[in-house]
C-alpha cells in the first residue's frame, strides 16, 4: 500500500508521547531542535522529563549516559549530521563502550535536507554508528515503520541510532505493519534482479519495479531497515534467487548499507552489484528533488541502474 504521507520525525513525536503515558522512566533530551525533531509533543505533555541542552551535542551525550545509568530509557534528538559528526567521541566513550540504554533518534538525515547545504548535510552518520560496537542502527521506510522501530528501541535494551528524514514520505505500510529489528521486508518478488534499499530510497525502488516489469525485468524489493544488526538471510537468498543485488541508499558509498551487503555477498554468495548512492564528494545547497536527482537517487536512477546490472548479470 502506497499512500499520501507524513515524514518520519512526525511519527517519532507522537509515538514518544505514546510511549511516555505507558513508561514514566522514558526522558527525552533535545538540543534546541524540538520544533524541528518533534520532540516538543513530549516536551509539552511531559516537561518535567524533557532536558533542552541547548546547542551542545557533547554535553546532551553525556547526559544521556548519565541518565540512562541511573537506570531511564534515554531519547535523545537533534539532527543527524550534529548527532553523528559534532559529538562522536562522546557517544564513543559514553554510550558505546558501556552499552548504555540511549536512543539517538537524529532526524534531517541524508540530503533531503537540501538548501542547508553541506554542513547540514548527515552523508557519514550510517557509517560511523555502524562502526561503533553493540549500536544498533535502523533506518525506517515511512512513518509507520518509524513508529514500530521507535517502540522496539525502547523496549530492547541497549544503545541505537535510529535516522528520521525531513520530508513528507509516502507511507507504503498498512496499519497492521510489524517493525522488528534486524529482520527485512520483501516489498515485492521479483527473479530477475534485487533492490535493497533504506528509508526514502525504497518508495523509489518500489516505483522502478512498474516498468522494469513492463519491459519484462520482475524486480525483487527488499526494505532493509536495520542496518545493524543486517539480515544476512534476506540478503543470502535474494543473491541466491536473483542472482544480481543492487543497493540503494541516501549516503556515502563507503560505510552505509551497500558495504554491509557487499560483505556478506562475498562471504556467502558472490553475484553482479551495483550502488546508487552519493560518490566520494560533499553536495551544494538545492531542492532535496535537484540534490536526490544529481546523484540519480530517483526512480529513474534505479530503473536505469537495474537494466545495465541485469545486463551484466546475463
Amino acid at each position: 500500500m502506497i499512500s499520501t504521507g507524513q515524514s518520519t520525525r512526525e511519527a517519532y513525536g507522537k509515538t514518544l508521547v505514546e510511549l511516555g503515558r505507558r513508561n514514566e522512566k522514558i526522558v527525552v533530551l533535545d538540543a534546541d531542535l524540538s520544533r524541528s525533531t518533534n520532540t516538543r509533543l513530549f516536551a509539552q505533555e511531559f516537561p518535567e522529563r524533557f532536558f533542552d541542552c541547548g546547542i551542545a551535542e557533547q554535553n546532551m551525550m553525556g547526559i544521556a549516559a548519565g541518565l540512562a545509568a541511573s537506570g531511564k530509557v534515554v531519547f535523545a534528538s537533534t539532527f543527524a549530521i550534529f548527532a553523528s559528526a559534532r559529538c562522536y567521541d562522546q557517544v564513543r566513550m559514553s554510550i558505546a563502550q558501556p552499552r548504555q540504554n540511549v536512543k539517538i533518534v537524529a532526524s534531517h538525515g541524508g540530503i533531503s535536507v537540501g538548501e542547508d547545504g553541506c554542513s547540514h548535510h548527515a552523508i557519514e552518520d550510517l557509517a560511523l554508528y555502524g562502526s561503533l560496537p553493540g549500536f544498533n542502527v535502523v533506518v525506517p521506510s515511512d512513518a509507520i515503520e518509524t513508529a514500530g522501530a521507535v517502540e522496539v528501541a525502547a523496549a530492547t535494551p541497549g544503545p541505537f541510532y535510529i535516522r528520521l528524514s525531513r520530508p513528507r514520505t509516502p507511507v507504503i505500510f498498512d496499519e497492521g505493519y510489524r517493525f522488528v529489528l534486524g529482520k527485512a521486508v520483501t516489498m515485492r518478488g521479483g527473479w530477475d534482479a534485487t533492490v535493497i534499499a533504506c528509508g526514502l530510497m525504497v518508495h523509489r525502488a518500489l516505483v522502478a519495479a512498474d516498468p522494469l516489469a513492463r519491459g519484462g525485468i520482475e524486480l525483487r524489493v527488499v526494505n532493509m531497515p536495520t542496518l545493524k544488526p543486517i539480515d544476512e538471510d534476506a540478503i543470502i537468498r535474494a543473491a541466491s534467487e536473483t542472482g544480481a543485488i543492487l543497493c540503494v541508499e541516501e549516503h556515502l558509498l563507503h560505510g552505509g548499507l551497500g558495504s554491509a551487503v557487499a560483505r556478506v555477498v562475498a562471504e556467502h554468495h558472490p553475484v553482479p552489484m551495483s550502488f546508487l548512492s552519493i560518490k566520494d564528494c560533499y553536495t551544494p545547497s538545492g531542492k532535496p528533488s535537484e540534490l536526490l536527482e544529481q546523484h540519480h537517487l530517483t526512480a529513474e536512477g534505479i530503473e536505469q541502474e537495474v537494466r545495465a546490472l541485469v545486463a551484466r548479470k546475463d
